[in-house]
């Protein structure tokens, strides 16, 4: 690559362990696994940001869609993002950005993403943001970072994401949002530091979490939309599967690795909320599964006793946090 910021090699390069196989949920929505990937791949622990996955709550038709405060990652890691104003070609901004040493997360149409094969790629026209660490305009290549691991993308399929050859203004779309990471704002935070930052941070998480169990205004709304979702094609179920269960697990997976990484560090009491969150996230597994099933219509299924291990595995979570981080 002509311009990059890091010297990455997708053939050699290994995702952070949150992604891996043996994990319930191998991703969990676009901008929090693009930054989870982008901060492993500048050498830094993104579990050490994850404080913000403490304050679930169900929104009345989602569970939060839930995603990196940009404040975290300006306290602990030095980053500072800023959105961007494009007014000309978007590859000439990005160009210069890295040679600035800076990173520019862009919204992209997944259509133009070889990493989405099989899902997205060549298929469908949805949007997904990429964090971008390196480019060569010449050769029209680019490395950035996306879903489970970092990639390289080049050709036609370079111009379609970046919109090479059309106008700076483009009169039939809106210009996709874009920001710019610069990674000189102070240095990242060491020990014992990181983790006395890290405690502050997850106190105040722990303060934003719902005052009632949300668990249980879920269970109204999802009983209520599993013969609705019968008469429903199947993007429509796999939308709101991706709204409601796999926000619901994959989030809470992540809650009992970032509580796990404050245990490994001294944070006494934290065994039952980390199992309680470990609970959640494969019982929302198992549910994702049933209700793909019953929407088809092939077997009726009881999800009362999910809902009932989810919700006393919240109860168990927050009574936990609250001892140790409430005020």
């Amino acid at each position: 690559m002509r311009t990059a910021v890091l010297s990455l090699d997708p053939a050699t390069y290994t995702s952070h362990a949150v992604h891996g196989e043996d994990r319930s949920w191998t991703e969990s929505n676009c901008y929090v696994d693009l930054w989870v990937e982008t901060v492993h791949g500048m050498g830094l622990d993104p579990v050490a940001a994850m404080a913000f996955t403490l304050a679930l709550d169900f929104e009345g038709d989602q569970w939060t869609f839930f995603k990196f405060p940009l404040e975290d990652l300006y306290r602990l890691y030095g980053f500072e993002v800023k959105e961007m104003n494009v007014w000309r070609p978007l590859a000439g901004h990005i160009d210069e950005q890295l040679r600035m040493g800076r990173l520019m997360v862009v919204e992209v149409d997944s259509y133009f993403l070889p990493d989405t094969a099989g899902v997205s790629y060549q298929l469908e026209h949805t949007k997904t943001s990429i964090a971008i660490q390196a480019i060569d305009l010449v050769a029209r290549r680019m490395g950035y970072f996306h879903g489970r691991g970092y990639y390289v993308v080049e050709g036609d399929d370079f111009d379609g994401l970046l919109r090479v050859g059309q106008p700076a203004v483009w009169p039939a779309a809106l210009p996709p949002y874009v920001e710019m990471v610069r990674l000189d704002v102070h240095p990242p935070l060491t020990e014992p530091a990181l983790t006395a930052e890290v405690l502050q941070l997850t106190r105040f998480h722990v303060s934003r979490r719902p005052a009632d169990n949300p668990v249980e205004r879920f269970r109204v709304r999802f009983l209520a939309d599993i013969e609705w979702l019968r008469s429903q094609d199947l993007q429509v179920f796999h939308g709101y599967a991706f709204g409601t269960l796999r926000q619901l697990g994959s989030c809470s997976e992540m809650s009992a690795t970032f509580l796990r990484w404050l245990a490994d560090r001294g944070q006494p009491g934290l065994a039952a909320a980390i199992a309680g969150a470990e609970t959640i996230s494969r019982t929302a597994k198992v549910m994702q599964f049933k209700m793909a099933r019953a929407v088809n219509g092939k077997k009726p299924v009881d999800f009362a006793p999910m809902l009932d291990e989810i919700s006393a595995a919240w109860l168990t979570v927050s009574s936990a946090l609250q001892y140790q981080f409430g005020s």
